[in-house]
């Protein structure tokens, strides 16, 4: 179960593995060149980063009541993140590509992104030297997951004193399988139920009210190995044709605050919550990558390009609002919630053990 978990991870955080798996291939975007491939990345991989992002941040609490002193909660929970019709596809002509770059059919510039249609592929994109001589032509990838952006959550949380809990999200970097790379988490939430702190003496407060702070940080890493063209010649005898050091990475830092009203009802908790909550995401490809730019005397010519694409961007960063509930059993825990910010609507639910 624990390798099952991990290789969804994996297959999950980050948007190049979901490329890989297009049928027209994460290095057809490559050949765009640096500045354009790094548009096109953004523009297709936004639904999943941002998804990503609100995920993340979902699943740390259900209810505003705090564990009593060193008792301890372990629970898996899994979020889907709806993304909305508007973000399921991009206008190839609207982000802002370069003359050397356009579709090869002039009315069809309409292409899916991560969480658009898996069943068809972008448009042709035609690649041009500083000439407007054509050089080659790709397709862009189809959708991987379309409608919704799966994240799991694996979590323990502790009891501490005066109405605090401690909660702890960790993994150590393990590398999954060749064809996902690898993965490392860490991330940290406390919450403080302020309601209770105005209890009298045997006396409890009939509702809870808590403030809550969380953060966690994901690192992926994954080695590539994109070599030139059987026939084709570098540009020069000075540019790099070492092409072993090819990776693509992305680091995710997601910050959550949020206020939090519930009230027990017998093992039934019903709860509301509004937030703000900010995804800070990193998302490159490093190395040397042979890409084709010329064709002289019908001899393909490659430039090789180092660290060709790099994106930081806070893809969410608003306020949002959930709403839920735990079953609370003697053992068993059980969760569920729903939430939006913006046009992005998020279902969570899963399962715990109180000991």
């Amino acid at each position: 179960m624990k390798k099952g978990l991990l290789l969804i991870i994996a297959g999950l955080l980050v948007f190049p593995v979901g490329i890989l798996k297009a049928q027209s291939g994460f290095e057809q975007l490559l050949k765009a060149g640096p500045a354009d491939a790094t548009k096109l990345v953004d523009a297709y991989g936004k639904p999943l980063l941002k998804g990503f992002g609100l995920g993340m941040n979902s699943g740390w609490t259900n209810s505003a009541k705090t564990l009593d002193l060193f008792r301890i909660d372990v629970r898996v929970t899994a979020t889907g993140v709806v993304v909305p019709a508007s973000d399921k596809s991009f206008d190839v002509t609207k982000i802002g590509l370069s003359s050397n770059i356009g579709p090869a059919v002039p009315g069809k510039v309409i292409s899916p992104t991560f969480s658009g249609n898996k069943h068809i592929t972008g448009p042709e994109m035609n690649i041009y030297d500083d000439n407007g001589e054509k050089i080659t032509s790709f397709n862009l990838p189809q959708g991987i997951f379309e409608d919704i952006v799966p994240t799991p959550q694996i979590q323990a949380t502790i009891g501490l004193i005066q109405n605090t809990d401690f909660t702890v999200r960790a993994m150590p970097k393990v590398k999954i399988h060749k064809n996902f790379g690898s993965v490392s988490l860490i991330g940290f939430g406390i919450k403080h139920n302020i309601a209770q702190d105005f209890a009298v003496a045997g006396v409890p407060v009939p509702f809870d009210f808590a403030v809550a702070f969380s953060y966690n940080n994901l690192k992926y890493e994954k080695r590539l190995n994109l070599k030139p063209d059987g026939f084709a010649v570098p540009k020069d005898s000075e540019q790099p044709t070492d092409f072993d050091n090819q990776k693509i990475y992305g680091q995710f830092n997601n910050y959550l605050f949020q206020a939090i009203f519930s009230k027990k009802l017998s093992f039934f908790t019903p709860y509301v919550a509004i937030g703000y909550n900010t995804s800070k995401t990193e998302v490159g490809i490093k190395g040397n990558y042979p890409i084709i730019t010329d064709i002289k005397n019908d001899q393909i010519v490659y430039t090789t390009y180092t660290d060709p694409v790099k994106i930081e961007r806070t893809y969410v960063d608003g306020f949002r609002a959930d709403m839920g509930f735990e079953l609370r059993f003697p053992l068993i825990r059980l969760f569920a919630s729903y939430g939006f910010e913006g046009k992005y609507r998020l279902v969570n639910g899963g399962i715990g053990i109180g000991l």
